[in-house]
């Protein structure tokens, strides 16, 4: 279990780094796979709505960016117009 920075509660571990270097082994160590599936949520409505191409390293330097301030706190861009289903 790990307590997981963005959902600040304990959960299962995401099974393997998702990224190489310093910040996969990061969310590893701090988000929980709740948390992890939940950025991959949000990163997939990223790429549709702006139309990244993860060809471009811009994009992917800014998909990068972005995932670090979702996961650890930080002021990250949401899709225009979205709005969550309420439970």
């Amino acid at each position: 279990m790990v307590f997981c920075q963005k959902l600040q509660k304990e959960g299962s571990p995401v099974a393997f780094a998702p990224i190489p270097g310093e910040l996969g082994q990061r969310i590893i160590e701090n988000i929980c796979d709740e948390g992890w599936k939940m950025w991959i949520k949000h990163q997939t409505m990223l790429i549709n709505e702006k139309h990244l191409s993860l060809a471009d390293a811009k994009s992917r330097e800014y998909l990068k960016g972005e995932m670090e301030k979702f996961l650890f706190g930080g002021d990250f861009d949401e899709v225009e117009g979205y709005v969550p289903e309420k439970k």
